[in-house]
């Protein structure tokens, strides 16, 4: 019996430190869950040396449970005991929501230290290190809560993103572990991100809401290890930027709050620029919600109502008919810029049209160039007139994505994948001209007009001029898929296969690092068999060695075509010419086993690694891309088709190569940038910079009050929809709470 009681005493003594209440401890903690002053007071009078911070194994106190019972006057009284311990008490009342209690125990603090209210808990039960109580009202949204401690002068420092540096950052490095940084900023993220707290302390909550949104999504790719977490908040305040834009009940509301420019520089004069911020900061839920298509597809169309309702073959029609249209247009807009019929040609959807026309004519121009016959071509250029015509095209496109730099900004441009494309594709045209030219130069210098193209050098100027210009052809047609992003059956395929050419380019590393381990081990594994051949004495069939492993470039060929099945088995095998034998017409046939076994591994293992492992991932996670575009596929494709929108919207009237004739609209930015360059005003400057490029800054902050009625307007709205919300949840677990009673009850009364 006293070993059962040793080895008890011993369990006891290695268990984890934990506090116990005692029988007395127990009463009193009764006591105030009664809810009973009275009683209370006369335990303690009875009890003088009692401990009234008493906690239990949870760490909860007497002051705990009246707070949690939402008890004022038992708070009360408990807080005028001299040794009372408001501890953490306070962040409970501000997490229940108990203005009144928080109060009360925000004045005790301050009676026992000035200014104690303001600082952050330690070792708590319930909330981590240094919570302030702004920091648990925001984080459990309590408007009231809010504005109360707000009003207390209380304040809520935002965090800095994992990624900054500064002094402060490298000294809190230094005194704390990282693990507590890192976990206290996501709690501060927590709690500046509710929509609660960020509707009182800024003007412009959806600017703020875009800010943190983007700020949170950089934090979740350099802390990878809180990624979740970073991307679940990023999504909570991009959905409060949504939700914001959804209580708007009209056109006008939602137009003022896309024509609002705060926190926005830009180079160009958008009418509106919170959409381009949301583009720029990727906000697809909110460019994509109903209330902002609409005010966008209405200016696309600009009042055209027959382009929408027209069949998919009247567009197409309407545009090859555009292509006759296209001097007439030049015509106008020069000489009437502001006339009727020059305003109807500047809105985006026939500025959309005009340049799809204009392109199907390159186009035409390209093919017909590419399609030129070859076989009687002389050295040098092509004597064609539509060289002449390609050059004026490509640099009037040349042109238009210069002006395009300059009206986004080089950040945003060269962020755009469509941008690159068309870079590398005018890239390709104006490198076959600089050929065309310095094949001109070198038949002009060295002569040789008619020689046969048999004869040519493998590296002559024109030879390298026809295949930069195939590969500038292919990208030019391509291109047509930019415009396939507009239609609702086509652009999600788009949209897909973008997706899934990123999944490509990943597992193309994944391919280069396997294929050159490989190469790089058989490179020169069968050097001395090259053009080996073998003669088998009874058929004389001749068998000669393969070019798989006798150098860099052929391993890697045999490699390469090994992952699309269309290399031959007999590539590992090695074949060694015949060995004079003992007589002069007998020959001796040698094997090297071992080599061609070592050969035959590495080919099959990168067979089984490229082709089985590599190739299926790869198609399994395309497939998964197109699932994920698929569930989404109405959000992605309008922010998608947005972006081809506003660039309509930015360019000229005159398409290419019309587009490099000067007219009034175009000119005119430049004047005004220009003017206030020379001369700049008390609220305007000229600047440039690397991200921005030319742009006009607004000195003066824009003091709209249409925005402010509106902005509060819509705030209103959102927490009148989110209570009610609440109400009805509230309501309809009630409901389901007495439908269940019920039922209870008509089976106990069924049982009776």
């Amino acid at each position: 019996m006293s070993q059962e009681v040793n080895q008890g005493t011993l369990r006891r003594e290695s268990s984890v430190t934990i506090s116990y209440l005692q029988e007395l401890e127990k009463h009193f903690f009764e006591l105030v869950a009664h809810g009973n002053v009275p009683d209370v007071r006369e335990f303690l009078e009875n009890n003088p040396q009692f401990n009234i911070n008493a906690i239990d194994f949870q760490g909860v106190t007497a002051l705990h449970i009246a707070v949690s019972d939402r008890n004022t006057p038992m708070v009360e009284y408990l807080l005028t005991h001299p040794d009372i311990d408001p501890s953490d008490a306070h962040l409970h009342a501000i997490r229940d929501n108990e203005i009144k209690i928080a109060m009360i125990i925000l004045n005790k603090l301050n009676d026992l230290s000035p200014g104690l209210e303001y600082a952050g808990i330690t070792r708590s039960a319930d909330f981590p290190d240094e919570a302030t109580p702004l920091a648990i009202a925001a984080q459990y949204g309590h408007f009231e809560m809010i504005s109360m401690l707000r009003n207390r002068l209380h304040f809520l420092p935002k965090p800095h993103p994992p990624s900054c540096n500064c002094v402060e950052c490298k000294r809190e490095r230094e005194r704390s572990d990282i693990l507590a940084i890192e976990r206290m900023r996501l709690f501060s993220y927590k709690a500046v991100t509710n929509p609660a707290y960020i509707c009182q302390i800024v003007d412009d909550p959806i600017l703020e809401a875009f800010n943190l949104s983007y700020e949170l999504r950089k934090a979740a790719s350099f802390v990878r290890e809180f990624y979740h977490e970073y991307i679940e908040l990023s999504e909570s305040v991009m959905q409060f930027a949504t939700d914001l834009i959804d209580c708007a009940r009209s056109v006008d509301e939602v137009e003022v709050i896309l024509k609002q420019s705060t926190g926005f520089a830009h180079s160009y004069k958008f009418i509106y620029p919170r959409l381009l911020f949301a583009l720029h900061n990727t906000q697809r839920t909110f460019v994509a919600h109903p209330n902002v298509q609409q005010l966008i597809t209405s200016k696309w169309i600009d009042g055209w109502y027959e382009w929408k309702i027209m069949n998919p073959w009247m567009k197409s029609l309407f545009i090859i008919m555009r292509v006759f249209m296209l001097p007439v247009i030049l015509v106008v807009v020069l000489v009437a810029p502001n006339s009727k019929r020059s305003k109807f040609w500047q809105s985006p959807v026939n500025k959309f049209i005009s340049s799809t026309a204009s392109y199907l004519v390159f186009l035409l121009i390209v093919f017909l160039q590419s399609n030129a016959d070859k076989t009687e071509q002389l050295r040098g250029p092509p004597n064609s007139v539509y060289v002449w015509v390609l050059i004026i095209y490509v640099m009037s496109y040349a042109w238009s994505l210069i002006r395009m730099c300059i009206i986004h900004g080089p950040k945003r441009f060269f962020a755009g994948p469509w941008y690159w494309f068309e870079m590398i594709m005018i890239s390709l045209f104006i490198l076959t001209f600089l050929y065309w030219i310095t094949a001109a130069l070198d038949v002009r210098i060295n002569g040789q007009l008619e020689l046969e193209r048999k004869y040519w050098n493998q590296y002559d100027p024109t030879l390298i001029a026809e295949g930069i210009y195939c590969l500038a052809t292919i990208m030019a047609f391509l291109k047509l898929l930019y415009i396939c992003q507009l239609d609702y059956h086509l652009g999600p395929l788009q949209l897909s296969l973008g997706q899934m050419i990123k999944d490509v380019v990943k597992f193309i590393i994944l391919f280069s690092i396997i294929i050159f381990a490989f190469t790089a081990g058989t490179c020169k594994l069968y050097q001395y068999y090259e053009d080996m051949v073998q003669i088998d004495d009874e058929s004389k069939i001749k068998t000669q060695q393969v070019s798989s492993f006798v150098n860099f470039s052929a391993t890697l060929k045999t490699l390469f075509w090994a992952l699309f099945c269309m290399s031959p088995i007999e590539s590992a095998d090695v074949i060694i010419e015949n060995l004079p034998g003992e007589s002069e017409n007998e020959t001796i046939i040698n094997h090297h086993t071992f080599t061609e076994v070592i050969g035959y591994i590495a080919f099959a293992g990168f067979t089984f690694i490229g082709v089985i492992v590599i190739l299926n991932m790869l198609i399994a996670c395309m497939s998964n891309t197109l699932t994920e575009v698929t569930e989404n596929v109405i959000v992605e494709w309008t922010f998608g088709r947005t972006e081809t929108y506003v660039d309509f919207m930015l360019t000229t009237t005159l398409p290419p190569p019309f587009n490099i004739i000067p007219t009034y609209v175009g000119i005119q930015p430049i004047v005004e940038y220009l003017k206030i360059w020379l001369k700049p005003t008390s609220n305007k400057r000229a600047r440039w910079d690397p991200h921005h490029c030319f742009y006009i800054e607004t000195l003066t902050e824009e003091n709209n009050d249409e925005f402010s009625i509106v902005m509060s307007q819509l705030v209103q709205r959102y927490f009148r929809k989110k209570d009610k919300k609440m109400e009805e949840n509230e309501v309809e677990k009630v409901t389901k709470e007495i439908a269940e009673l019920r039922n209870l009850l008509r089976d106990a009364l069924t049982t009776v």
